[in-house]
């Protein structure tokens, strides 16, 4: 590795240098806030009971919210070596057979307890690999779904698929019976990486099988990176960013790795390749000035789109959202998660699902829902979701909106936010004012620590032993 003093980067055209101090400042553990509050904060007495009081409940309210539905596929032929998803590996396919009868009958109780009249406006299938199943199993499970909930004719219908194993009859298929969006695992071109992580599929198989999802009329298609993976430097990621922008996704995502190997042990086997802090960051910054050049906009986080994109224009009109799919364009939907692992987002409260077969499978075969745990949320917690959601979305917090939505003053209910956020705005993260909270070109990159301040569950002392991943 090669260590630097700084690096610089061009964001929203304004160019930013970043000192290795800084990075050692803010590059620590903390929460992605798909939710709020998170995670770890849920409680294993939340049950079946209380997620179906709350599906109730939100039947009942003068304007119900539309859906988002989440399906949970679990199963991969082999391991990622990287993987920190919830996933079963398992070559026999006739695995798969158990899995849908079980979460078929999950699908029928969900959508018992659902009115008709709220429509469907975004479904995703993740995993795992959804396209472990055959393309036979895809159409079957599609229209199972579709008989039991009412579909919005611009609904945005999603599913994760992995090049290595989803043929053309799997994209004829999803084509065929309604999915108009893909996203399309990469994460590193370069053959070392790919060995290492065990995720072998060269840049030419991949790229016909993107432009033949091109040929068959998908309305986007994104692509996942990863940096920060074993043997990466910022020049080899380069090489695989500059066959990305050849291939012109709609969307790109550029994780960076989280190393949990307390969490995920197979993590363990390639911890001395991974590249450096510093070295990682390089990465980072070298994808951001490389895609910005080529057109994409830095959306934040880790997220880069075309201009045109809708994504783009929702956080321009500031409708931006994020929820367990991560951004989104389908503002105020209550998201139901169906599958082992899967995690339900209403106003309301939050619910999982148990995170093994054999639970998942139990509960079900008992009659009961498989609800393993989840969080009530308060009037406190809406509030604070909003700011965190303001900041990741909007880049920029206008304190009025925030004031007519939750009757508060907020100078006076966050001053203690405020005042924590004053260091943020001396080392270049933000930009304060009496009327907004704006995140500066460099905070784009720390933006989770910017959310972080206003997590009233957060104990700073104790972000390590949370299990978060870092920010970077």
């Amino acid at each position: 590795m090669t260590w630097m003093d700084s690096v610089e980067v061009t964001i929203d055209g304004e160019s930013v240098c970043v000192s290795d101090s800084t990075l050692e400042t803010y590059n620590r553990p903390g929460p992605r806030y798909t939710s709020y509050p998170t995670a770890p904060e849920w409680d294993d007495a939340f049950g079946p009971d209380h997620l179906r009081q709350v599906f109730q409940e939100a039947n009942a309210k003068p304007e119900p919210a539309p859906l988002s539905l989440y399906f949970h596929l679990p199963f991969c032929e082999s391991l990622c070596l990287y993987c920190g998803c919830n996933v079963v590996i398992n070559k026999r396919h006739e695995v798969a057979i158990p899995y849908l009868a079980q979460l078929k009958q999950e699908i029928d109780w969900v959508s018992a307890e659902n009115l008709t009249s709220r429509t469907v406006e975004q479904l995703h299938w993740g995993g795992g690999t959804p396209t472990f199943l055959s393309p036979d199993q895809v159409e079957d499970l599609y229209k199972y779904i579709e008989k039991r909930f009412s579909f919005s004719p611009t609904a945005e219908v999603s599913i994760e698929i992995d090049p290595r194993v989803t043929t053309d009859e799997h994209r004829r298929t999803l084509k065929r019976v309604g999915f108009n969006r893909l996203s399309m695992g990469i994460q590193d071109f370069d053959p070392l990486v790919q060995k290492t992580i065990h995720r072998v599929q060269p840049y030419v198989e991949t790229k016909r099988l993107f432009d033949y999802c091109r040929e068959l009329g998908f309305d986007s298609i994104n692509i996942d990176l990863i940096y920060g993976l074993p043997h990466q430097t910022a020049e080899s990621f380069a090489d695989t960013v500059d066959k990305i922008i050849t291939m012109n996704p709609d969307r790109i995502a550029v994780f960076s790795y989280a190393h949990v190997p307390w969490l995920k042990k197979q993590q363990g086997s390639f911890a001395r390749y991974l590249p450096g802090g510093f070295e990682k960051f390089r990465i980072f910054t070298r994808a951001i000035d490389m895609l910005t050049d080529a057109g994409y906009r830095y959306i934040g986080l880790d997220h880069f789109a075309r201009p045109d994109d809708e994504i783009c224009r929702a956080q321009d009109e500031r409708t931006l959202h994020r929820n367990f799919q991560g951004y989104t364009t389908k503002q105020g939907c209550d998201l139901y998660g169906m599958g082992v692992s899967s995690i339900s987002g209403l106003d309301d409260a939050y619910a999982q699902n148990w995170r093994d077969l054999p639970s998942y499978y139990g509960a079900i075969t008992a009659g009961r829902w498989p609800t393993m745990r989840g969080a009530r949320v308060t009037q406190e917690d809406r509030l604070r979701r909003s700011v965190i959601n303001r900041i990741l979305c909007h880049c920029v917090l206008l304190k009025s909106e925030v004031e007519r939505e939750f009757a508060v003053c907020f100078d006076e209910h966050f001053a203690a936010e405020l005042k924590q956020l004053e260091r943020l705005e001396s080392d270049g993260l933000v930009r304060l004012s009496g009327d907004r909270i704006e995140v500066a070109p460099l905070g784009r990159i720390f933006i989770r620590n910017v959310a972080m301040i206003f997590d009233a569950y957060l104990d700073q002392a104790a972000v390590a032993m949370r299990m978060f991943s870092k920010t970077l």
